[in-house]
């Protein structure tokens, strides 16, 4: 028995270990993080959005073209490979908000970290600090996909007009990352959503007039319905609350 207990533990214990993927990360946005509000994500002012400043740029092998926005990673430095710039038994839990562009004719630029097909998070300046020594500027890191937490439900955005919503949704606990949505009208069915960019999804019908609701799967599969979520008077470029949540 107790071998097999010993057995049990070596193997949870290596898939724990497993879960973490080296990397590497810099910052961005200034020392009070104002310089990563907005970004590629669609995201406008991350405090009203439901971000924060804990927030990251990600690499093109990471960003997926958009499709991980809104999803979460918890970050250590590796002082095992950089102990003079690592703070020790230190970590942070980021959110994709934007995007980091490769630039290939500055290598040694921050944008050259984000060259495919490297795994760079460029992070908040105060998200950065938490876990590393500001002097350092770029340090080796380890990374794992972990869970959003967030207060209060989900909210979209009406924007576009006519013919044309262009729906950002925010403020997604659970995995964080959209993959599909659909919208309904009052005098509709449910509707299939297609991302226009970013966390930005696009429907090309007439619903004006019709009380909105909207259907949200994540990228683990989980979906939640939000019904009635915009009034039969609802105006494009208003935001709209819900108690719906992952």
């Amino acid at each position: 028995m107790m071998i097999i207990l010993l057995l049990f533990l070596s193997s949870q214990l290596r898939d724990a270990a497993a879960a973490w993927t080296s990397a590497s990360a810099t910052f961005y946005g200034g020392s009070d993080g104002s310089g990563t509000m907005g970004g590629a994500c669609g995201y406008g002012n991350l405090y009203s959005d439901g971000y924060g400043i804990n927030n990251a740029a990600l690499s093109t092998v990471l960003f997926n073209n958009g499709a991980t926005c809104g999803s979460c990673y918890q970050i250590v430095c590796d002082a095992g490979k950089a102990p003079q710039w690592c703070r020790k038994d230190k970590y942070i839990t980021v959110t994709a908000t934007n995007f980091c562009p490769p630039n290939n004719a500055l290598p040694n630029d921050n944008g050259g970290w984000c060259n495919t097909p490297r795994r760079h998070f460029d992070m908040s300046q105060p998200a950065w600090e938490t876990i590393a020594i500001y002097r350092a500027g770029i340090v080796p890191i380890l990374y794992q996909r972990v869970s959003c937490k967030r207060s209060g439900g989900m909210r979209f955005t009406i924007n576009g007009r006519d013919y044309f919503e262009l729906v950002l949704v925010t403020n997604v606990a659970g995995a964080g990352d959209v993959a599909a949505m659909w919208i309904k009208g009052s005098r509709t069915g449910w509707q299939v959503m297609t991302r226009n960019w970013g966390t930005n999804w696009q429907s090309l019908s007439y619903l004006n007039g019709q009380s909105l609701s909207f259907r949200v799967q994540l990228s683990d599969g989980q979906v939640r319905t939000a019904n009635n979520v915009a009034p039969s008077n609802w105006r494009f470029g208003q935001t709209y609350a819900t108690s719906v949540q992952f």
